[in-house]
C-alpha cells in the first residue's frame, strides 16, 4: 500500500511573517504556539479572543481588525487557516502560493503541513505525530514522554550545549573529541549534581593519558 508520508523538520521563523486567519480558540492555540519562534505574527479576523487582544495591545501580534481578503497572503510564509467556516478556511488554502506553507485546521490532508504535539525541555524538543491517524494517541505519548523526559533535562540540555561548544573549540584530537562527546551523553552527567566539575576532572585525566 503506497501512503504518502510526512518529511518531519524543525524550521526556523525568526523574522519570517506567519499569518493565523481567525481569532478564536484554535487560533490562539496557533499563536500561543508562535510566540517564541522570532516569527512576525499577524492576526486577521473582525473578532479575537482576550488572550489574542492582549498580546495585539502588547505588539506581541499584530491583529488587523478585518474579514479576510484575497491579497492578504503576499508576504506570508507560513499560513494558519484556523477559521470555524470550512469554506473560508478552503479559499485560504487555494489562494496559497506555491512558495508558502499552509495549514488548514479542518482538512489535514489538504495541508502541506500539521502541528506535531510536543514536548519542550529547555533545548529538547519532542515532536510525536502519528501522521493524522490519532491526534489523541500522540497526546497520549506526549504525557508518557513528560514523565520520562523531566524538568532536569532542562539544565542538562544547556550543560551538553555550552560543553559541546567547549570540545568543538579546545579539543584538536579526533578521538579524545569523540570520547568526550559521548562521555557526557550518560545517566552519569544527567544525574550528577557538579557537572562542569566532573566534566573537568575528566577531560584533564583523558587528556593527560593522550
Amino acid at each position: 500500500m503506497n501512503m504518502k508520508t510526512s518529511y518531519p523538520i524543525m524550521v526556523q521563523l525568526k523574522g519570517k511573517s506567519v499569518v493565523v486567519v481567525g481569532g478564536g480558540k484554535v487560533a490562539e492555540r496557533k499563536v500561543s504556539s508562535l510566540l517564541d519562534t522570532g516569527a512576525s505574527i499577524i492576526v486577521i479576523s473582525p473578532e479575537a479572543t482576550e488572550r489574542l487582544k492582549k498580546l495585539a495591545s502588547e505588539k506581541k501580534v499584530e491583529w488587523q481588525q478585518k474579514q479576510y481578503l484575497s491579497g492578504n497572503l503576499t508576504d506570508a510564509f507560513m499560513i494558519f487557516a484556523a477559521t470555524d467556516d470550512r469554506v473560508l478556511n478552503q479559499m485560504i488554502g487555494n489562494e496559497a502560493g506555491d512558495h508558502q506553507l499552509v495549514t488548514m485546521a479542518d482538512d489535514p490532508e489538504g495541508s502541506d503541513f500539521h502541528v506535531p504535539a510536543q514536548l519542550h525541555r529547555g533545548r529538547l524538543t519532542i515532536a510525536i505525530s502519528t501522521d493524522g491517524a490519532s491526534p489523541k494517541l500522540a497526546s497520549q505519548i506526549r504525557e508518557q514522554l513528560e514523565q520520562q523526559f523531566d524538568s532536569s533535562y532542562e539544565d542538562y540540555l544547556e550543560f551538553l550545549y555550552q560543553t559541546r561548544q567547549k570540545i568543538l573549540r579546545e579539543v584538536e584530537d579526533p578521538l579524545l573529541k569523540n570520547k568526550l562527546l559521548t562521555v557526557i551523553v550518560s545517566s552519569e552527567f544527567l544525574n550528577s549534581q557538579d557537572r562542569e566539575g566532573k566534566f573537568t576532572e575528566l577531560y584533564e585525566k583523558l587528556r593527560a593519558g593522550t
